[in-house]
């Protein structure tokens, strides 16, 4: 079971930040998340970097119980 981690739209449209989802790839964790939460998410979803254990991750990338899944929307704003 990969330990999920969602941040900023995408927690907000999962109402929860953290989940944990059996997986065994990328693909599989946000299927499973797609599924389980609202369709706004999959919207969010669209847009979203993943990264496995804080480095980007492809859609095969295996995934095991000692996995952490980081959802990453993208960043705006900063200093004009």
């Amino acid at each position: 079971m990969a330990k999920v981690r969602l941040f900023a739209s995408a927690r907000d449209a999962a109402g929860t930040g953290t989940d944990v989802i059996e997986a065994a790839t990328v693909a599989d964790v946000l299927q499973v998340a797609r599924d389980r939460y609202s369709d706004r998410f999959a919207d969010v979803l669209t847009t979203c970097s993943i990264w496995v254990n804080g480095e980007d991750a492809g859609l095969d990338t295996a995934v095991g119980p000692d996995d952490e899944v980081a959802v990453l929307p993208p960043v705006s704003g900063g200093a004009t």
